[in-house]
């Protein structure tokens, strides 16, 4: 159920933070070398999930919130398949929350990119999961997704990026889809990405983000240490971005759950479903069940 058609003009409002991200995408896609055919974006709900409609490659609308288990499919559909989902907070980290922590666990290789604005944007600026105190009258505190995913110990790679350096996004972005590309498990990067018309945090967020490789300490394969970094720089009021965990090296044992499932990355679209090639396998599982 995926659709390759020309792309349509964006709806976003001008200055959006998501136009960051979709150039992001584009170019970094272009960078690996990958063919526009052999990439599927799934989009979310919200206005950053009708991202697959502004590029020109193949494209998936998933159910609300459900965009990773539909992520999930397509790659295990066809293993040789770039996979991209692509949503906001509200989606992600809210009505999907339940497949956001499972996305981490199961580590299929694809990438997942949360425009994160702090606001449901499409619905005209209500409280988002991540949104301050004080916003819109939200009296919770904020959910931080880079904290909960250095939280769960699988060999992920996790990073945060910023709209207001596209060309950082870019470099993330190509590192964590060769991370993909070479079956190493799931990639998660969170798009600080303003929504200029309900809560610009343009101004705000350029002057307070901080890259964790700048901090004393840094080690992106120590989560631990990670996970501190990006406490103590909250509590001074920064905000921390950059790569969060790079798994250290290639491990056997811990594969995309791609290769697990299908250590020969043929998946059912592309299986041989012919009669001559599998009658043997056919009558063998007549014989059992007669």
């Amino acid at each position: 159920m995926t659709t390759s058609v020309k792309p349509v003009a964006s709806t976003w409002c001008p200055g959006c933070g998501d136009f960051g991200t979709l150039a992001a995408v584009k170019k970094a896609v272009a960078e690996v070398g990958i063919p526009p055919h052999e990439v599927v974006l799934v989009g979310g709900i919200g206005c950053s999930g009708g991202i697959h409609n502004f590029i020109e490659t193949n494209g998936i609308h998933a159910l609300h919130g459900r965009l990773l288990a539909q992520a999930v499919g397509v790659k295990l559909a066809n293993p040789e398949l770039t996979v991209i989902a692509a949503g906001g907070d509200g989606d992600g980290y809210a009505i999907g929350m339940g497949h956001f922590m499972h996305a981490f666990k199961k580590n299929a290789s694809l990438l997942y990119i949360v425009m994160n604005n702090e606001t449901y944007g499409l619905t005209k600026g209500q409280a988002s999961p991540t949104s301050q105190v004080g916003f819109e009258g939200n009296v919770e505190a904020p959910f931080d997704a880079i904290l909960t995913a250095l939280s769960i110990p699988v060999p992920n790679f996790i990073a945060r990026t910023f709209s207001g350096d596209p060309k950082t996004m870019t470099q993330v972005f190509v590192e964590a889809i060769r991370f993909n590309r070479a079956n190493r498990g799931f990639a998660f990067v969170e798009d600080l990405s303003p929504c200029v018309t309900y809560n610009d945090t343009f101004k705000d967020w350029r002057a307070r983000v901080v890259d964790v490789a700048t901090l004393p300490g840094y080690n992106p394969s120590d989560r631990q240490t990670t996970f501190r970094l990006c406490v103590e720089t909250m509590q001074a009021g920064k905000i921390p971005v950059g790569i969060m965990h790079r798994p250290p090296a290639v491990d056997p044992k811990e594969p995309g759950l791609e290769l697990k499932l299908l250590p020969d990355k043929i998946g059912p679209a592309r299986a041989d479903i012919g009669v001559e090639s599998n009658r043997a396998a056919y009558e063998k599982l007549l014989r059992a069940v007669a």
